[in-house]
Formats: structure tokens, sequence, C-alpha cells
């Protein structure tokens, strides 16, 4: 099978419906097909071959959509890649991938790689590049039908190429919709970077027969007047930006806004509430990965524990495991497992399948979680940094949910530092808005007041910003 040939025969009898809403216009489905179709013809004239892997960079544009959906349909695999990056990281990408061409919009950084031949894509002219010369040696030879590949966020440590097949996309956006029940009547408000978020939402929207609206930029203003104009149903968003919402000076938001999601990172408690309270919506807190899709999602107890990542899908089984693999009672803190379907093929390297990554047939997250007795599923933290004091376990997320309620601080970095006496005790990164001064004792104060003792950040460090990684999680040493 091949998943853009579904998504073509999911749309056939609605060629008028709008496929996207953006900078140059409207485009519908029929138009968005022939596109597809006109830039599969371009590549097999200059020598695409089925089985070849090729990078696309851009931006997001309904220009990146088509060109993946192009390389996809042409039985290629499709690799994303966000402008953002540097010249340096983009090659250091191209020599470990082993990708055999780059598709380049120019939006990014200039490249040293040869031009081989110029596309139109959607009446923009954009750049083929060459990185390796195709030899017969097909891209994730390991893998029947692969679609596409991305790494992993890297938060923790080296990240992987994850490679997805057609089959499997398929099988996880029907699952995923299960859930979201989006269709021909929604708008979809698209803020997230593309490149880190493409299988289950761009390749959902599309099977479905969803609009798709850009937002230019990132600002909160841009987004509300998005959601205005467009008349936005559903936004899928990261907590960045739901912070941003909730500090717009505004009462409430367009009243066609019916569904919101937060993604990519944990959302505060905090801010979930007060997102409730001003805007009196729920934000479902949704639970992604990219080995599997969208696995859990908080649709049933929004409103009681926005912070919660709620229940599993239908078509999920959720554990939280021992490090023997058994079934830890309600309540208790363990290692989050996940079954179910569309599941990724393989790591590319080393050629890893899924079969041999699978322990006793759960995909071991890397996270720590809790679950309650009515199955609401809470992400305690990561295994890998999760802090050790004299015996005491603190996770990063609760210190730094609750430095996040604090005005004065824009984002924090929990993690642990190493104490002769106490093992390791907290340590703190802490960015503050602009021209605003606040001492370390002010924070510790603050933090007394929420949190056990063993949990303050005994040590406080004031930097400019944070480094995040492309799907906006912050890099963890």
């Amino acid at each position: 099978m091949n998943i853009v040939q579904k998504v073509f025969e999911s749309n056939k009898a609605r060629p008028e419906q709008i496929a996207f809403k953006d900078e140059y216009g409207s485009m519908s489905y029929g138009e968005f097909s022939a596109a597809v179709l006109g830039v599969a013809e371009q590549l097999k004239a200059v020598s695409l071959e089925a089985g070849m892997g090729v990078g696309v960079m851009d931006k997001n544009s309904r220009h990146f959509i088509i060109t993946v959906f192009a390389v996809m349909l042409s039985d290629a695999v499709a690799m994303p890649i966000s402008h953002q990056l540097k010249e340096a990281e983009i090659n250091k990408e191209l020599e470990r991938s082993g990708l055999h061409w780059l598709i380049d919009s120019g939006n990014g950084p200039a490249l040293q790689h040869e031009v081989i031949s110029e596309l139109n894509i959607a009446n923009k002219k954009w750049q083929l590049r060459l990185n390796k010369k195709y030899d017969g040696q097909r891209f994730a030879s390991h893998v029947a039908e692969p679609a596409i590949m991305r790494y992993t966020s890297g938060t923790t440590g080296t990240s992987k190429g994850v490679i997805i097949g057609h089959q499997s996309i398929e099988e996880r956006i029907d699952a995923a919709n299960k859930a979201l029940n989006l269709g021909t009547k929604d708008t979809v408000v698209w803020v997230l970077p593309m490149a880190y978020h493409f299988v289950v939402s761009i390749i959902l929207y599309l099977k479905y027969g969803c609009t798709i609206a850009l937002v230019k930029d990132f600002l909160g203003d841009t987004i509300y007047n998005c959601i205005e104009e467009t008349k936005g149903t559903f936004l899928y968003a990261s907590p960045m930006h739901i912070k941003m919402l909730n500090n717009l000076k505004v009462e409430a938001l367009p009243p066609s806004l019916t569904k919101v999601i937060s993604t990519s990172t944990a959302i505060s408690r905090v801010q979930g509430e007060k997102f409730i309270e001003k805007y009196k919506l729920p934000i479902w807190q949704a639970y992604g990965i990219i080995e599997i899709g969208l696995p859990a999602i908080n649709t049933i107890k929004a409103l009681e524990q926005p912070d919660a990542i709620g229940h599993g899908l239908p078509d999920y089984e959720i554990g939280i495991l021992s490090d023997d693999f058994e079934l830890l009672p309600t309540g208790e803190i363990g290692n989050f497992g996940i079954k179910g379907p569309g599941m990724f093929d393989a790591y590319l390297e080393p050629p890893t399948l899924r079969a041999d990554v699978l322990q006793q047939g759960w995909f071991m997250t890397g996270d720590l979680a809790s679950i309650t007795a009515d199955g609401v599923i809470k992400i305690e933290g990561r295994k890998k940094s999760m802090i050790n004091v004299a015996g005491n376990k603190v996770f990063p997320f609760e210190v730094e949910e609750v430095l996040a309620e604090h005005e004065a601080i824009v984002s924090s970095k929990v993690s642990a530092f190493t104490h002769r006496l106490m093992g390791e005790i907290v340590q703190a990164e802490i960015v503050l808005e602009e021209g605003v001064e606040l001492s370390k004792e002010a924070i510790i104060s603050f933090c007394r007041e929420r949190l056990s003792t063993y949990k303050l950040p005994q040590r406080i460090s004031f930097v400019k910003e944070h480094e995040y990684t492309g799907s906006g999680k912050i890099k963890r040493s």
C-alpha cells in the first residue's frame, strides 16, 4: 500500500474541499492532488527511484507538505528537515542518515551540496541537491515499505533514526482519530514545526478531509487572528503557545474553536487551569511519541486534571511496569510501556527491527508514569533524569511546574548536581522575564511554600535562554 494514494482515495469525492489556507490563499484537495502528482513526475524525470532516501527542507508551508507527499508517492523515503538548523547540523544529519537527495526551498542556510536540478513546487522554485549517489542500495533496506524517517528529539542522549512504513502510518492515524474525531467540518490551526510533527497530524488531517490553516508566525496575536479569520475549530499547539494565549488581553477565543490540544512537552497545571478559567475551554494534553504516534490523550479528565495525559486510546494497552515488566498497582510510579498498532517499523542505525526493540511486547518509552484506578495517566518524569536526594526521588518536572507558577520566571531546567553527602541535590537554570530582577533567596522561599525540603533547588543559576530540541523540548544533558 501507499499512504499518499490512501489520502487521495479518501478525498476523491470532494475535490472542491479546501485543503490549505495560508498566505497564498486557499488550495483545494483537487489542486493539492494535482500538485503532488506534478512534483512526483518532475522527480521521476530526474531519475528518482523507489527505495531512495530524500530529505525535504523548508519552513511550514503547503510546498513542504506537497514535496514530502510526492516523495512518499514515489515509494522513496522522505525525511522532513527543519529550515532552522545550521549548515553544520544539516550536513551532520545528511551524512549520518545516508540520504541520497535533499530538496531545498532556500529558506534555510546556504548549502554547498551540488544542485542537480530545479523543481517547480506549486509555483515556487526549489533546488534538488545531491548528497550521495544511488548505487541500487535501498535506503533502510531492512524495512519492507518505508515511507518516512525522522530522528527522535534526543533530549537526554543520542537521537535515533525512526523509520515508519506506509501501513504503520495508516494504522496509527486511524487509531488516533478515534479520539480526535476530526473530519471535513474541521479547520486545524497549525503552529507546530512540520519537520517534527507530520504523521499523526498533517497526514491524519489530510486523510480525513480537514482544512489546515497555516499560521504565519507563532505569536499569540497571530494565532488568535488565524483562528478568527479561518474559523478554526481545532488548535494543535505546545505549552509555549498556550502560555502566549493565556497572556493575551482578550476575554474569549473565537467561538468556532472547540478543541485545543497541547503536546510536545508537558503542560503545567498552572497554565492549564489558567487557560480553562480564562477561556472556559479545556485543554486536551496529548502524549505523542514518534515510535508510536498518539497513544494517550486527556479528553475525559481535562477540566479536573489538565496536567495529566488522560486515558490510553481504545486500540492501545498501557502498562505502568516494574523493572521486571510486572504491572504495578494503581498510584505507584513505574516505567511507562505501550502496546498497540502503528508502531515504528525499525531504527535506522544500527539497523534494528521493531521486534528486536520491544520488551515482552511492550515499547518502553523511557518515561516514568502513574495511573489512577479510573485509568488516568500522569507522566512523572524521565527515568534518566530522576534526581536521587539522599534516597528521596525528585522528578525535574514537579520542580519546574512550581517554578512556572512564578510570574517573573519564563522557563526553567531542573537537573541533578552531585553532592558528597546527599548523593545528589536539585539545581535549576532559570530564565527570567526581560528586565526583571529576582534573587535566588526569593526563588527558594517561593518553592519552600510549595515543595518538600528535599525537592528545593539548592543551586540556582540565571541564563538568557534554554536550548530546545526542534520539537520544542528543553535539551537535557
